[in-house]
């Protein structure tokens, strides 16, 4: 346990690059390039964390300073992920999410029910955040561990049934992210698609970065809507002229910095991954393989970095008009990017589509979020990690997941209203995905068909 938890307190940024280096070593890459590929890597992650501890520094006081001045009385703060992560790790369950994580993805692999090669360990605390709540709500280890694989297969499959949107809008090749809010909040996202494509008038409407920088011109570049967008916010705080520019300057920076060290990490990456496919697909009869990875690579696409600074003003809007919610939108704010990221994939970039949709999801989150903060509020207790002058805390980024929340119900026998309407509209959702990704998959196999007929 204590090699286990040295190893987790070296964060992403080391781990991650120590992980990757064996990995490449094991397929046979040469100890240099291995070497390179995997500081290439941690240096991408140090310059994300640093980009989010810009938005996290500037937006967070921002956010705050918009509730207050219009009136968001709400009773338990959101801890964000940087927050809920360390309880996660600090339960007695989470210690054994990796070993359980590992062995679910292998068991998987065998049996042929994923394609997902998970590298990306640190994002294992996903797993270990539901092991825990499920341990709490239930007093049981053992159901705290089937939790945590519950989780885990599931989020397995949500990579495999994701890939089409990685792979052509992200434009991730060989790639799965099965990780965190981007990929559980996801399904949500493709009946509205579906909505989208059948409602005449609406179906035509199409808001992108692009778009708006064809017609703008310098106006509409990404820097430029990042200023705009900052210094909305800052006006929207009660900011003077003074503050309200200088965070609009700082989120002009966060939407150019962000998609350079993205590709960072994809500079370090992808020769790994096209390795370790290589190996893979030949040992296994030409089966293909995908590397699981961090939702941060979604962070790259400047539709991505702009539906996030919208939906800071536009998250506090909603926690107003949720039913019954009681949580203020605060730690995960600045990283609201990877709870709309796949939704902004799904719409192909379509930010009036994502605005939507996104509503929703951030609406269906704040919900769960505020069911959760008691279970959330005891794991704080048990960690020693509950802030100073606050009773009740809760969380967007797995405080507010569905997979967390219905694995605590159905594990007490709690069938109330609230579960069998969420489960049940979650359910139908995840439905869809499966659909979609058969229909991606096949509209694929014909376009090979049809390609190789010309050929021919």
């Amino acid at each position: 346990m204590n090699i286990m938890k040295y190893i987790l307190d070296l964060g992403p940024s080391v781990m991650l690059p120590v992980v990757i280096f064996i990995l490449a070593v094991c397929l046979k890459e040469k100890p240099g390039k291995a070497l390179r590929s995997g500081i290439m890597i941690g240096i991408g992650f140090i310059g994300i964390s640093l980009v989010v501890g810009l938005m996290l520094d500037n937006l967070g006081p921002a956010a705050k300073a918009m509730a207050e001045r219009f009136g968001v009385h709400l009773s338990a703060v959101d801890v964000g992920w940087p927050g809920a992560a360390p309880m996660a790790w600090a339960s007695s369950v989470g210690g054994f999410a990796i070993p359980i994580a590992i062995g679910v993805n292998v068991l998987m692999l065998v049996l042929g029910l994923t394609r997902v090669v998970n590298v990306d360990i640190w994002n294992v605390w996903h797993m270990a955040f539901t092991g825990a709540m499920v341990q709490i709500a239930t007093g049981s280890f053992v159901w705290g561990a089937i939790g945590i694989a519950v989780h885990a297969a599931f989020v397995y499959k949500l990579g495999d049934w994701l890939e089409p949107v990685t792979k052509k809008y992200f434009e991730l090749e060989g790639l799965a992210v099965p990780h965190g809010s981007a990929a559980y909040l996801a399904p949500f996202a493709i009946p509205f698609e579906w909505l989208f494509n059948r409602i005449p008038g609406v179906r035509k409407i199409n808001l992108n970065a692009e778009k708006i920088e064809s017609r703008l011109g310098v106006i509409g570049e990404p820097m430029i809507i990042g200023a705009i967008l900052g210094m909305a916010i800052g006006f929207l705080a009660g900011y003077d002229a003074k503050v309200a520019l200088q965070l609009g300057m700082k989120m002009a920076a966060v939407m150019v910095l962000m998609p350079k060290m993205v590709k960072c990490i994809m500079e370090g990456l992808l020769p790994v991954a096209a390795a370790a496919r290589k190996i893979l697909e030949k040992k296994f009869k030409g089966k293909e393989f995908l590397i699981g990875l961090d939702p941060a690579l979604l962070l790259g696409d400047p539709q991505v970095v702009s539906a996030s600074l919208i939906f800071v003003p536009l998250t506090l809007v909603v926690a107003m008009i949720v039913p019954g919610n009681q949580v203020l939108p605060f730690g995960d704010l600045a990283t609201i990017g990877f709870f709309v990221a796949m939704a902004t994939g799904i719409h192909g970039g379509n930010l009036f589509r994502t605005i939507i949709s996104g509503s929703f999801i951030m609406g269906i989150t704040l919900w769960i979020s505020t069911q959760m903060i008691g279970l959330h509020t005891q794991l704080a207790e048990q960690a020693n990690a509950l802030p100073k002058g606050v009773t009740e805390v809760s969380s967007l980024d797995q405080g507010g997941s569905p997979i967390t929340y219905m694995l605590t119900q159905l594990f007490t026998g709690k069938f109330g209203t609230g579960v069998l309407v969420v489960g049940g509209l979650y359910i139908v959702c995840v439905i869809f995905t499966f659909i979609y990704y058969k229909q991606q998959v096949k509209k694929d196999s014909l376009k090979v068909i049809d390609g190789e007929r010309q050929i021919s």
